[in-house]
């Protein structure tokens, strides 16, 4: 077979790409698969639990009584009511009434200054009376009334900031699939770069931090002027090879609603897309890479299946990289909770590229983002 110069170049870039894939997955995701921590310990770390929600009566009484029942000897939670009007503040009236262990923090509307969910956030840490603060929002509910004893261990004296996942709860429909294939797909990318040394990131959803270490570095001081990132920012800003850890056993995953509009998700990707922009430059190297790579792989990949002399070996190419890949991923969907998605990923994964490059298209044309 006689390649041409173009049929080369095409084949080249192709291979660098599979390349740089590659090393994603088998040096940096498959750590999450050899990562076996004993996450199970003595609660010794009284705890501050902070959940800010903004007209949120629904979700707080479906979901706030399994937070409260976590079996954990000495935890507070604070409910920040961010200027809700839809009878927030009435549920928690009420349930703290018959619930000591539940504080609530009230932010009124003020034409003075623009509130938003960081300023939520720093007023729930302000009152929240324990060193270690755990996170979630309204809409989540734990896996397990064990949550909290796998949220506060730290192996590691040092530790200052833990990572934790937080699943979607499965539904119907392809949106849903996406949804929860990009969770996963986000949440193995930065709990094996933190298991490499590199966290660059964590979710609101489920984390947890020292009220110490927020006011030792000035809050959200340096990115207060930004809507979004009060969890991945914050992290991005503060986290270290030696001060953070990461939390994957069952019992210590969150579930949460998942987004069932995709004008909903797109923006709610789009305040994400908008954060990243703030990244540490070698963060933003790095995630930059890995999205080109994987995206102009499937586009050259595309490329060389529609010319007769490059078929072939660009078929090759794509199905050595399922094969590689299927060595992992499957095995990892099955160990975050996203079992019933682990023979689609081949489908899934370009779609999601796709999805993720269109989204930061828009982001660029369209900058107004807001909390809710």
């Amino acid at each position: 077979m006689n390649f041409t110069q173009f049929d080369l170049i095409l084949l080249a870039a192709l291979a660098v790409c599979l390349l740089l894939q590659l090393y994603y997955t088998l040096f940096v995701h498959s750590r999450l698969l050899r990562h076996t921590s004993n996450e199970s310990a003595p609660a010794i770390h009284p705890l501050s639990v902070i959940i800010c929600a903004r007209n949120e009566a629904l979700n707080l009484e479906k979901f706030l009584p399994a937070v409260l029942a976590q079996d954990f000897p000495e935890f507070e939670v604070i409910v920040v009511n961010d200027r809700s009007w839809d009878g927030t503040a009435d549920l928690l009236e009420r349930m703290a009434a018959s619930e000591q262990r539940l504080r609530i923090v009230t932010v009124s509307e003020n034409d003075k200054f623009r509130a938003g969910k960081k300023f939520a956030v720093t007023m729930g840490i302000k009152a929240a009376k324990y060193d270690w603060l755990v996170f979630t929002d309204a809409d989540c509910i734990p896996t397990s009334d064990q949550w909290l004893r796998h949220m506060q261990v730290p192996a590691s004296p040092q530790t200052e900031i833990v990572l934790g996942y937080s699943p979607y709860i499965r539904k119907r429909g392809l949106l849903n699939a996406l949804v929860r294939f990009e969770t996963f797909f986000t949440a193995v990318n930065y709990l094996s770069f933190a298991l490499k040394g590199m966290p660059y990131m964590a979710v609101g959803r489920n984390m947890a931090y020292k009220k110490s270490l927020f006011f030792k570095n000035k809050g959200f001081a340096a990115h207060m002027h930004i809507p979004s990132g009060d969890d991945d920012l914050f992290v991005n800003a503060n986290a270290t090879s030696s001060n953070t850890e990461i939390r994957i056993a069952a019992d210590a995953h969150v579930w949460s609603e998942p987004k069932t509009t995709w004008l909903t998700y797109l923006r709610q990707k789009k305040r994400h897309v908008g954060a990243g922009k703030f990244y540490k430059k070698k963060h933003q190297f790095i995630l930059t890479t890995q999205i080109v790579s994987q995206f102009l792989f499937y586009v050259l990949l595309g490329a060389g299946l529609c010319f007769q002399d490059t078929r072939y070996p660009a078929l090759s190419i794509g199905l050595f990289s399922v094969v590689v890949r299927s060595l992992v991923y499957p095995r990892l969907l099955s160990r975050l909770n996203c079992r019933g998605l682990r023979w689609w990923f081949p489908l899934l994964d370009p779609i999601l590229f796709l999805f993720l490059t269109f989204n930061g298209l828009i982001a660029i044309f369209i900058k107004k983002v807001q909390w809710k």
